[in-house]
């Protein structure tokens, strides 16, 4: 399906030095603000204290949400747990202050409103559990990363793996500098978001990938140079990429929107994340790609002449 087609290919190999000097400035900025600002970690990464409250009609999270931010004990999470009557709260640690005393101030707070709340549950989450969440966070991007090598090297050339995979950390990095400049919570939903980007930019560069490969072995375009077969693929999957990439960023839009403080990190992330991996897919992956030396002969075997039977 295609919305429009453009009939002449558009150069973007030309502008590749500019757009790859943005990115390196924006990936520069990103791991500045992560060196000086650093991650704003949520309780389940520094550990804190976990509520659960039971009330008998739907739970008002937006009230219970300002009740807790009345006591000013840190950035409190509150979301529904399973169903609309049962509620999540997170708190910070609090240096002095006991998990015991934190529920108590919180429930007094909540029963001050409705009496008919309960608490069900109160967990307290270590420091040590936050450091095996971060470590085990880590693992799991590295193996993602491990596995899209492994993968774009198999079915392509290991330049156009190397080239994918600095595309995508390009993506990571910068999700990780804007909510490390905005100080926005990093909790596991994030952690998700940015794990669900790593698989979604490479499944954009492998379609651009796999039209330059088909490009190749085009018998009409062997005159052509690198430059101008990588630009006729992208230019080829254009429509594809607009009407994908505009679909999917209107749902998360939609999350980011009308999702509401529980969903809003992993909607955050992945809004970044697509906008900046339709650039990085395009204006970063091909061009290094080219940089590198991709070619016909990597993308084509040579055929051995066949041997003559001896009579």
């Amino acid at each position: 399906m295609e919305l429009f087609r453009i009939k002449r290919d558009i150069p973007f190999m030309s502008y590749g030095r500019l757009t790859t000097a943005i990115s390196l400035v924006t990936f520069i900025l990103a791991v500045f603000f992560l060196a000086t600002r650093g991650l704003n970690y949520s309780v389940e990464f520094t550990g804190g204290t976990v509520l659960e409250v039971q009330y008998q009609q739907s739970a008002d999270l937006n009230l219970i949400r300002d009740t807790v931010d009345s006591l000013k004990l840190g950035e409190a999470t509150v979301q529904s747990l399973g169903s609309s009557s049962d509620v999540m709260i997170r708190l910070p640690n609090k240096p002095g202050t006991t998990s015991a005393q934190l529920s108590e101030k919180v429930m007094g707070l909540l029963k001050a409103k409705d009496s008919t709340v309960q608490l069900r549950k109160v967990d307290f989450v270590g420091p040590s559990v936050g450091e095996e969440l971060v470590s085990h966070g880590l693992t799991a991007a590295i193996l993602v990363c491990l596995g899209i090598m492994a993968y774009l090297a198999l079915r392509f050339e290991w330049r156009f793996a190397v080239s994918a995979i600095i595309a995508n950390m390009h993506d990571v990095v910068i999700i990780l500098g804007c909510f490390a400049f905005f100080r926005w919570e990093f909790s596991l939903t994030v952690l998700a978001g940015v794990l669900a980007v790593l698989g979604y930019s490479v499944n954009e560069s492998v379609v651009v990938f796999d039209r330059i490969r088909e490009n190749f072995r085009k018998p009409g375009l062997r005159g052509k140079t690198t430059a101008s077969i990588i630009d006729n693929a992208i230019t080829a999957t254009m429509s594809r990429t607009i009407i994908t990439h505009f679909s999917t960023e209107m749902m998360v839009v939609s999350m980011l929107v009308f999702g509401g403080p529980a969903l809003h990190g992993f909607a955050m992330a992945l809004t970044i994340g697509i906008v900046f991996g339709i650039y990085s897919s395009v204006l970063v992956a091909s061009p290094i790609a080219l940089w590198l030396g991709v070619s016909r002969e990597h993308m084509i075997k040579p055929t051995k002449p066949k041997e003559e039977a001896v009579v």
